[in-house]
């Protein structure tokens, strides 16, 4: 089986959105991209850190999910890293109301020895020297490895975070961040300019939007799927990201158009994320339901259409 390695962050969120609000519950970059990896014929590892104050049965969860978490690091005495945000009324605007670092503060990311030579990296949003010193531990240069990053980074540690870039194959990041990382409000200019800087594919996510797929002068565009119901929308471009990069680690084929498919894997998943509060439905997602939904997927873009002259 081929190898997939998630670095990035295993939390404690508390959300608000229109619909409801939760106390602390499970969440996490690494979290979400580990849930929505399981479900392709890969081996994964998270590479994280929790304190003392992490439930047991959270771990659990992950070990039951196959995912190996001998990568997660347990402080003694520490606590976990903890968000709490409000959602406006459109869902794609947030409020951060208390950010804890805790044990995230002076994380140092261990590889484990079985995934040193993974075939996937994916670098979750994270501190870009963290993401770095990951790709330092590799033995060999992984066959594919992706970037997720956030405007907090390009505000705070700019010069680190391009140095990374320079490391990777893929950067995914919302339209706003294409657009500040590169100048360019033009999301076809942003990704060109992205290009120079070194990813060689560059997926800018819409949100409710979709996602766009560039390489050179080759872009793809994949929909989101409407929903009935949204109720929450924390974790949507990392189960994204999950889907994104289990989808390649499983099929070993890293051209672009084997990318289109990836990125509908990862709408498709990100599509069941959105639908309950924090990881709740991707916990319990089946595979079933997931292929049910790629069909609706298939059928929302394919068409046939008689070209006239």
């Amino acid at each position: 089986m081929n190898k997939l390695l998630i670095v990035g962050t295993v939390a404690f969120d508390a959300i608000e959105t229109p619909f409801g609000k939760t106390d602390k519950i499970l969440g996490g970059a690494a979290t979400y991209i580990g849930l929505s990896a399981s479900f392709f014929n890969i081996k994964s590892a998270i590479v994280s850190v929790v304190g003392e104050d992490f439930p047991e049965t959270y771990l659990d969860l992950l070990r039951n999910k196959n995912i190996d978490i001998s990568g997660i690091e347990v402080v003694k005495g520490g606590k976990t890293f903890f968000w709490s945000g409000r959602y406006h009324n459109d869902l794609n605007s947030r409020d951060t109301l208390d950010t804890q670092l805790n044990v995230l503060a002076d994380f140092q990311p261990k590889v484990p020895a079985d995934y040193t030579d993974a075939d996937v990296v994916m670098l979750g949003n994270l501190h870009p020297i963290v993401q770095s010193s990951v790709l330092d531990q590799m033995t060999e240069r992984p066959k594919l490895v992706v970037l997720d990053t956030m405007n907090f980074w390009m505000d705070c540690a700019l010069p680190e975070l391009l140095d990374v870039m320079k490391r990777v194959d893929v950067i995914t990041i919302n339209d706003e961040e294409a657009r500040q990382l590169s100048g360019e409000y033009s999301l076809v200019k942003a990704a060109a300019k992205i290009h120079t800087m070194g990813p060689k594919y560059v997926v800018i996510k819409k949100g409710e939007h979709g996602a766009l797929l560039f390489h050179n002068k080759d872009v793809f565009f994949a929909p989101a799927l409407p929903l009935e119901e949204v109720f929450d929308p924390t974790g949507a471009g990392d189960t994204f990201a999950g889907g994104f990069s289990g989808f390649i680690a499983q099929s070993e084929n890293i051209s672009f158009d084997n990318m289109k498919n990836a990125i509908v894997y990862g709408s498709n998943l990100a599509s069941f994320c959105v639908e309950e509060f924090g990881t709740q439905r991707m916990e319990r997602l089946e595979k079933h339901e997931v292929l049910s939904r790629l069909q609706q997927f298939k059928a929302l873009t394919q068409f046939d259409i008689a070209l006239q002259e």
